[in-house]
């Protein structure tokens, strides 16, 4: 006898409001040049006929179906007709290359995937590689292509909606799998369950105080754990509306959607604020945002208090990672404070320890660990890595920080962006803050550089405003009384760009590996 308790599922919260606010706009899609609007009623329509064709192909509960597509309304119908089946969406970073495709695709036994006619040559490759059987194509194609089955997902709109089937779901049955974005090896596959999805979600509605009137903007990458939990699922469980941009760019469109719309509820990365910052607006613009969210990487305090300063508004930065669905804790109206990442959501417990995994008291720094129903059931395949990650139940989450005596998380650095210098502990993100208050500075990055025998040094990577001139010896002395002499970078370089993951996060990863490689000059910028 099965004793486990059979869950709400996203798709019975959709059947809920095609019912009761059947009219009602849930999504407007403005990938195409004529924008699609979709109700609850024509969206579940959507969704029940593209799960009659998945199971007419033979997709089965428990089967994981990849989803490589840019944002679009057939992402979003897609990943809710997979659940519906009990089948496992594991949707697909478009940014990869064939061979992160080929791994994901091989490590998760995708036999079904849902794509798009421009990742065709990734796709037709990577099927020699794997046991893919089906493809559903966005676009129409030729019915076959080498041994691949081709389907249409214009075809699998036209299907009869799967009406009278019921599969059992429980909270503990893998929702979705999201695979890590491999910064330290080869990406690993985080399985979501139900339960861990919905408690965040429920959450994250509770310190938000989010409603069904809320309007959220989708702009940013939707594979994405960020913006699946927190601007898709979210608004989705609420029976709220869901405003969707192809891109961030053209980000005039982003400015233009904010007003045309009146968006409640704008989730952004810290490079997106720094963008609205140096944009000639209207003080006026965004006045309609009740919430302007930042997550996905560390947010500077100068962006956050320039953008205060111009928009009368804050931003509510928080903190997660995709083994907690992703949140972890966030700043709301009733408890906020500008440099930390809020206090963790209602069922979250956080904790701060040493390498002993011994609690530490206020303000000491050490290793976050996440404990809740949020914290994922394992990597997919992985044992190892999931005895790695989880202790006693606690999310071991690689980042630095500290809980002050109002209960306010504070993150530090990353536990591997860490330098040792002589014994001494010196964190990357401080230094970065101090030169960021530098008027010609626009970014940086510090990264650990080994110094012979005595550890690391910092290197710091400094990208300049345009038309302004620094030199390093200006840089030292503007440091010179704000920071510690052994937390002053060894060496400075001026660079074009710094490199970044899809959600914006700053890739330091790179950095080192530009400087193991001695390849600094591909990105120096001359004569600075």
């Amino acid at each position: 006898m099965n004793t486990k308790n059979k869950i709400e599922t996203f798709y019975n919260r959709l059947e809920k409001h095609a019912k009761i606010k059947r009219n009602k706009i849930f999504l407007k899609d403005y990938e195409r040049k004529i924008e699609i609007c979709l109700t609850f009623e024509k969206f579940k329509n959507f969704v029940d006929r593209v799960s009659h064709y998945l199971y007419k192909i033979g997709v089965k509960k428990g089967e994981r179906v990849g989803v490589l597509l840019v944002n679009s309304y057939e992402f979003f119908v897609s990943i809710i007709a997979i659940q519906k089946l009990g089948a496992i969406p594991v949707p697909i970073n478009t940014f990869l290359k064939e061979k992160e495709i080929t791994y994901i695709i091989d490590n998760s036994n995708i036999k079904t995937l849902i794509t798009q006619l421009k990742f065709r040559e990734i796709v037709v490759k990577t099927a020699k590689k794997t046991e893919l059987e089906n493809i559903i194509c966005k676009e129409n194609l030729d019915r076959k292509f080498n041994s691949l089955e081709i389907h249409s997902f214009k075809e699998a709109l036209k299907e009869e909606p799967l009406t009278n089937f019921s599969v059992d779901i429980y909270g503990d049955d893998v929702a979705i799998i999201l695979y890590t974005s491999g910064t330290t090896g080869k990406p690993k596959g985080v399985m979501l369950t139900y339960d861990n999805l919905i408690s965040n979600v429920k959450a994250i509605i509770e310190a938000m105080k989010f409603t069904e009137d809320d309007r959220f903007l989708v702009f940013l990458p939707m594979f994405h754990t960020f913006m699946i939990t927190a601007d898709l699922l979210t608004p989705l469980y609420l029976g709220a509306k869901v405003v969707l941009l192809k891109s961030v760019k053209p980000f005039s469109k982003v400015i233009e959607t904010v007003e045309r719309e009146q968006i409640t509820v704008f989730m952004g990365v810290p490079e997106i604020y720094a963008v609205l910052n140096k944009l000639n607006l209207p003080k006026t613009w965004g006045k309609s945002v009740r919430y302007f969210i930042s997550g996905g990487a560390p947010l500077p305090l100068r962006v956050l208090e320039e953008f205060n300063k111009k928009f009368n508004s804050k931003i509510y930065e928080g903190y997660g990672l995709t083994e907690a669905s992703p949140t972890v804790s966030v700043n709301t109206e009733e408890n906020y404070k500008a440099g930390s990442v809020g206090k963790p959501l209602n069922g979250v417990k956080v904790k701060i320890v040493n390498d002993k995994f011994e609690e530490l008291g206020f303000n000491q720094i050490g290793e976050v660990i996440v404990k809740g129903k949020n914290v994922m059931k394992g990597y997919f395949n992985n044992e190892e890595a999931t005895r790695r990650t989880i202790k006693d139940g606690w999310l071991l989450t690689g980042d630095y920080g500290f809980i002050d005596e109002e209960g306010f998380l504070h993150i530090v650095d990353r536990k591997k962006d860490l330098i040792i210098s002589k014994g001494i502990n010196i964190y990357p993100r401080e230094i970065e803050e101090v030169l960021l208050e530098h008027p010609y500075i626009e970014e940086c990055a510090v990264v650990g550089w080994k110094a012979d025998n005595n550890g690391e040094v910092p290197v710091a990577f400094i990208k300049v405003k345009n038309g302004k001139f620094l030199s390093k010896e200006e840089i030292k002395l503007f440091l010179k009384n704000k920071i510690a002499v052994y937390k002053i970078p060894k060496h400075f370089y001026f660079v074009k760009f710094l490199p970044r993951n899809p959600s914006g996060k700053i890739l330091k990863r790179k950095l080192r590996e530009i400087l193991e490689n001695n390849e600094i000059d591909k990105i120096l910028v001359k004569n600075n």
